[in-house]
């Protein structure tokens, strides 16, 4: 990062200064972060108001005086330009829905797992330096093509980077966008119990709009999967979320799973997105028969249904959008579901990174000179029972 982030923590327990202080001491040591304390939210508008330089506020909900949701409304009035992530109870959806509405660029919740924390603020101060550049640049630009590199930009910088991996399990996610900036995303957000919600999804169109759609999408399915234990009821809620605010009448295909490393369990869900491909350590694939379902954003009132499959030692599941399967070469012909197939059996013993850089590189010798149409996502999952083997 260019600068120090000065970040302004507000909540009124005791014991997390020190605690915050502690655990984020090589990064303070550093200059990447400067902390400051407030008790409330009154405390925090007279801290923003005296120092310009807080750009990250990490705030509690249930304060006194002034709690974290009326704090939020206050900020703009403050510092527009002030990123906002709030911290609340693990699965209050309603506080958490709220929390975004009212301008939270991210949350954490409670007790707070400072992986994750370190993780978001890494997230939220990118995105804030990367805001800043287009400020200013924005009376000096020569170019739309300027703009939409660093909404390009911004539009990656909330994706994941780092990708869980333990003694029995690995995960690797990619996304190259068709244009500047594009409507597909993948997310893997971790869960209590040492699981995992894995999820990837596709909106129809292209350009700024499906890029403010697929915002919009990811911030409400990060939610629900915090707030739901089920991969059906998570699509349900954000199907009706969604349906809430859709003048434009786009949709999003979606699949979103929960990964259990300790049994190899992945319980999944469909919303009209493209059938799971899971690749078997005997040199075969094939494609998991379930009901694709009707893609989110469509219709009110949808029921989801739910399908588990208990993954062997050796096996990957390969999710993916269509980007890969309806790529096109010169001769009209479509890469398509078999083609995936047969690479993906031809490459069993290739770990998860190089098998989505096997899968990349099939279709981009496939297409040859031709242009790129549509987002290319593909996420991949690795089991490996519970043995050391390799991952």
């Amino acid at each position: 990062m260019s600068r120090t982030h000065k970040i302004l923590v507000v909540d009124d327990e005791p014991d997390l200064q020190p605690l915050v202080l502690q655990r984020m001491r090589r990064e303070i040591r550093k200059n990447v972060y400067d902390f400051s304390f407030a008790n409330n939210g009154v405390e925090a508008l007279d801290q923003l108001s005296m120092d310009d330089d807080i750009d990250i506020v990490l705030s509690d909900i249930n304060m006194p005086e002034m709690d974290g949701l009326t704090l939020l409304e206050q900020i703009p009035s403050v510092n527009p330009n002030i990123r906002s992530v709030i911290v609340s109870a693990y699965g209050d959806m309603k506080n958490i829905r709220q929390a975004m509405n009212r301008g939270a660029f991210d949350f954490v919740t409670k007790p707070i797992d400072f992986a994750d924390l370190r993780t978001t603020i890494e997230r939220t101060a990118r995105h804030l330096e990367l805001w800043r550049e287009a400020l200013a640049a924005r009376d000096n630009l020569t170019a739309i093509s300027r703009e939409l590199g660093i909404a390009s930009q911004m539009q990656r910088s909330i994706l994941p980077k780092r990708f869980p991996r333990g003694s029995n399990f690995a995960i690797t996610a990619m996304m190259k966008a068709a244009r500047n900036v594009g409507g597909d995303f993948f997310d893997i957000v971790p869960l209590s119990n040492k699981r995992y919600g894995i999820s990837v999804a596709d909106v129809s169109d292209k350009g700024v709009p499906a890029a403010m759609f697929m915002m919009s999408s990811r911030t409400l399915l990060k939610g629900a999967a915090i707030g739901k234990e089920k991969p059906t009821d998570v699509l349900k809620e954000v199907n009706q979320l969604l349906m809430e605010d859709n003048e434009a009448g786009m949709f999003v295909t979606m699949i979103y799973g929960i990964f259990d490393p300790q049994n190899g369990l992945f319980e999944y869900s469909l919303g009209g997105h493209n059938p799971l491909l899971l690749q078997k350590p005997n040199g075969t694939a094939e494609y998991l028969s379930a009901n694709s379902g009707i893609a989110l954003g469509m219709f009110n009132q949808i029921e989801f249904q739910s399908n588990t499959i208990k993954m062997n030692p050796g096996e990957k599941i390969i999710i993916y959008t269509d980007g890969i399967t309806e790529a096109m070469n010169n001769k009209m012909e479509l890469y398509s579901e078999d083609r995936l197939a047969r690479i993906v059996a031809a490459n069993p013993n290739l770990g998860v990174d190089e098998l989505s850089q096997k899968i990349i590189q099939s279709v981009e010798e496939f297409t040859g000179e031709e242009a790129q149409t549509d987002d290319i996502t593909c996420v991949i999952l690795s089991f490996d029972g519970y043995s050391q083997g390799k991952l």
